[in-house]
């Protein structure tokens, strides 16, 4: 897998991202063009006292006919451009549903083998070179997506499904973020596109269909059904579905194949045993405010049975 890219629009890797990078560097050098000959008049002007008429020529042509002519042009060239974005529909595309909650994102796919839903949480996998439509929608109060490598940003309202359309040219991990303030963990609400060659996401998504793997009696170890059991005994489930050991629940993340993915805490912290235990023991330290409950009464051995067999579903 590549590194991960900038979480910039100038740094574009599809369609609609190049057109919208596009607009940023027109509106940079235009802005500091502008900026630059407003500087070097004020700089003139202190030096010599202009006549009223001459001030005034300069009020009527600086501060109304260049203004009107610049921001036309702009209208109309910007107008053009947008034709180019690409259309918000889903004909045509893997269509992909993205319920945002605080603070976290829910992913969900269609198994192309049942038809039944694939449920997963702060990663969304896409095969490149493919279009896909984002169906979007909020549980709570209204965020906001935006991956700006790969699309502009768009609302998500509760009680309303909107949608965006991406396309990533090439394989790649693309950083995305909520870009609407939700409240107090806004800015980790972070979210991981990884864009696969088709035949990789074909075999991920298939991975994806399964219940969590059984710990079969022949290489069951004594800590993985430790970290089992402290799963169910702890209430977990309450909140969290493992498909083939748990009921279904959609309070929490999915953790049915959580050990595959690359962050917790919805891009929080890197996912490994380690940051899994803190994360149980006490979410609070690492996102105040979230609504996970601590398991500090859990001692550590527990604990860390717990991290691993998380760890182990991939």
């Amino acid at each position: 897998m590549s590194a991960e890219r900038l979480q910039s629009v100038l740094h574009p890797a599809g369609w609609d991202a190049a057109i919208i990078s596009q607009f940023a560097w027109v509106l940079f050098i235009a802005g500091a063009m502008i900026f630059v000959a407003v500087m070097l008049l004020l700089v003139v002007s202190l030096r010599r006292h202009e006549r009223p008429a001459r001030a005034l020529l300069w009020i009527g042509g600086g501060g109304i006919a260049f203004p009107v002519v610049v921001l036309t042009a702009l209208l109309g060239w910007s107008t053009w451009r947008s034709t180019e974005l690409a259309p918000q529909s889903s004909h045509d595309a893997l269509t992909i549903s993205v319920t945002a909650k605080m603070w976290w994102w829910e992913v969900r796919y269609r198994d192309p083998a049942t038809g039944r839903e694939i449920v997963t949480a702060n990663e969304i996998h896409i095969p490149a070179g493919r279009e896909v439509y984002l169906g979007l929608n909020s549980a709570d109060v209204i965020h906001s997506l935006w991956i700006p490598a790969l699309a502009g940003k768009r609302d998500m309202v509760p009680g309303r499904v909107t949608g965006l359309r991406l396309r990533a040219d090439k394989p790649g991990i693309y950083r995305g973020q909520c870009a609407e303030y939700c409240g107090a963990q806004h800015a980790k609400m972070a979210l991981h596109v990884v864009a696969l060659p088709a035949p990789e996401f074909d075999a991920w998504l298939a991975r994806q269909a399964l219940p969590a793997a059984p710990l079969s009696s022949a290489l069951e170890s004594p800590v993985l059904q430790r970290g089992r059991s402290a799963f169910l005994e702890q209430r977990c489930q309450a909140c969290h579905t493992i498909r083939g050991v748990t009921e279904v629940t959609r309070l929490g993340p999915d953790l049915t194949h959580v050990g595959s993915r690359m962050h917790i805490g919805a891009g929080t912290l890197r996912n490994h045993r380690d940051s899994l235990s803190s994360w149980i023991a006490n979410p609070q330290a690492a996102k105040p405010g979230v609504f996970m409950p601590g398991s500090q009464d859990l001692d550590r051995d527990t604990l860390d049975a717990l991290a691993t067999y998380l760890e182990h579903l991939k």
